[in-house]
């Protein structure tokens, strides 16, 4: 049975204001009836990042002795403050807003900014957005529904992190709430504004996840200069904020209104600017390309479109390669004495030396992250599709796997450049022999072409199917980013490919799992091709 979503007939009653904002309720019903999977699940996931903290803290670091130490001991090593802030408080709460708060601010930011990106700039792009303006909708009603949508996913967070938290006190937990959510809308709000400037959504979100990165860039250079959060520069990011709210640690509650003020004074530049442009227009329009283009094969196009996200993708890598590195080198400090936190590391980078497994733990992390890069790539097949760009291509002399293969190669190809990159960083953070690193890294691939594989698998047999992709990707992430800490059982953290995989630096190579791992991905990504060929096109 299909649902539709009536939009009032266009009238001529109510002010001015009201007509700018007419339809919202109905956009804004619509909006969340589009994102009931999505944005539940971003919700769970980070709450639950945030809530299994404190159980792992305390199987960890079980005495109030032990928890103090840790936290003089990262209070002094500024390459640990750079990576996670400083610590304000030894109680589990407190630890808990110091090692996941910053991360889970991040994807507060991510899901916000994905959420108005695509009910406003995507909807333009796609046509959509000017059959919706043909009934009575006021100009600022879908940014205005896109606001709200991301407004109640961030309460939902807030409300998530406040009741599960509230057992290490309820003051904390409310700050820590509060200020997740409130970096979220100060990132919703500058999402908004960035649309207004781009005439793709795709843009967009690359734009305003650089401005993510810049903000936690920001706060981790000013953390390591001070150890108290107090940098110029902590104070220019919204992360920063957060940790100067000071959750479960004499909380600053006048703090959050800089996320109130800065929210709003943003909410109300993308509304000016709104009002100031046509639909599917914006204010730095695409620039016209060369007279004679070079643009003459689909692997071309492929690069033209994907070349922005693997050059930012790239100076990520690099850049975190080189912090990691650096901080590998108190890796030593951050495990102490103690032995439960020997014992989760080890787990998850090997027994061979405790630097040997730091290392490879971050190796492995990058993996995952290189596999969502993988994921991301290859789901540009989907939104070519779906958005009705690739049927004129396809039109001439082009096939389907020829088509599909340029966006396959950048996928996996860039996967290489990324773990090369990732490896240089650590390389140069670390001071270490750089041929082990790079190999470590190389032997992710394998696990990284698997689930990029599953993506192709799955938009092959389906369009509708492809966004399963990122599901697999994420539990992916989670496994290898808690599972260890969470004690989970060796047959759940295999469900990862990347569990398969020899423990580089330090570990004996075993080819089995690289070769076997290979060989899977080549099948799923020849069995995707394949039902790609047979399918009608989705647009």
């Amino acid at each position: 049975m299909t649902t539709t979503t009536t939009f009032p007939a266009r009238t001529g009653a109510g002010t001015r204001a009201s007509r700018q904002l007419a339809g919202t309720g109905a956009l804004l019903r619509f909006d969340l009836r589009r994102d009931r999977v999505v944005v539940p699940a971003w919700v769970a996931v980070t709450g639950l990042l945030v809530l299994s903290l404190p159980g792992s803290l305390r199987s960890v670091y079980s005495t109030p002795a032990e928890r103090a130490d840790l936290a003089r001991q990262m209070l002094a090593n500024s390459s640990l403050r750079a990576t996670y802030g400083p610590v304000f408080s030894d109680s589990l709460g407190g630890l808990t807003a110091w090692r996941i708060g910053g991360y889970a601010a991040i994807l507060a930011g991510i899901m916000s900014l994905i959420i108005v990106v695509r009910h406003t700039r995507d909807e333009e792009e796609s046509g959509r957005q000017e059959l919706i303006s043909s009934a009575m909708v006021g100009r600022r009603a879908p940014l205005t529904a896109a606001l709200l949508t991301a407004f109640v996913a961030n309460s939902a967070l807030t409300l998530l992190i406040t009741a599960g938290m509230a057992g290490q006190g309820a003051a904390g937990a409310l700050a820590l709430g509060l200020g997740i959510g409130g970096v979220g809308m100060v990132f919703a709000t500058l999402a908004a504004i960035v649309a207004q400037f781009t005439d793709s959504g795709r843009l967009a979100k690359g734009l305003t996840g650089g401005l993510v990165g810049t903000a936690f860039a920001l706060r981790a250079v000013g953390d390591a200069t001070t150890n108290d959060a107090s940098s110029p520069l902590t104070w220019l990011s919204p992360i920063g904020w957060l940790e100067n709210l000071r959750p479960f640690a004499s909380e600053r509650w006048w703090v959050l209104a800089l996320f109130a003020v800065a929210a709003a004074v943003q909410g109300l530049v993308a509304y000016e600017l709104a009002g100031r442009r046509d639909v599917g227009m914006s204010f730095l329009p695409a620039r016209p390309g060369p007279a004679h283009g070079r643009l003459g094969t689909a692997a071309a196009l492929a690069w033209r479109l994907q070349r922005g996200a693997v050059l930012g993708w790239s100076l990520g890598f690099f850049a975190a390669g080189v912090a990691f590195g650096g901080i590998t080198k108190g890796a030593a400090d951050l495990v102490g004495d103690n032995a439960r936190t020997r014992e989760i590391i080890e787990r998850m980078g090997g027994r061979s030396g405790i630097e040997n497994a730091f290392l490879a733990t971050m190796v492995g992390m990058f993996g995952m992250l290189a596999a969502l890069y993988a994921v991301s790539s290859v789901l540009r097949l989907h939104s070519e599709e779906t958005g009705g760009r690739a049927e004129p291509i396809l039109a001439n002399a082009v096939g389907r796997p020829r088509w599909a293969a340029g966006h396959l190669t950048i996928a996996f190809a860039g996967a290489i450049l990324l773990m090369l990159l990732s490896g240089l960083g650590l390389t140069l953070g670390h001071g270490a022999d750089s041929g082990p690193i790079l190999a470590a890294c190389l032997v992710q691939l394998p696990a990284i072409w698997t689930l990029g594989a599953l993506a192709v698998l799955l938009h092959g047999l389906s369009p509708r199917l492809a966004p399963a992709s990122w599901a697999a990707a994420g539990l992916t992430l989670l496994l290898g980013w808690i599972g260890p800490a969470l004690n989970l059982p060796q047959a759940v953290l295999d469900l990862s490919p990347f569990g398969h995989l020899p423990k580089l630096p330090g570990g004996d190579m075993a080819w089995g799992p690289v070769t076997a791992l290979t060989g899977i991905a080549v099948v799923l990504t020849g069995v995707g091709l394949g039902g790609l060929r047979k399918r009608d096109l989705t647009t």
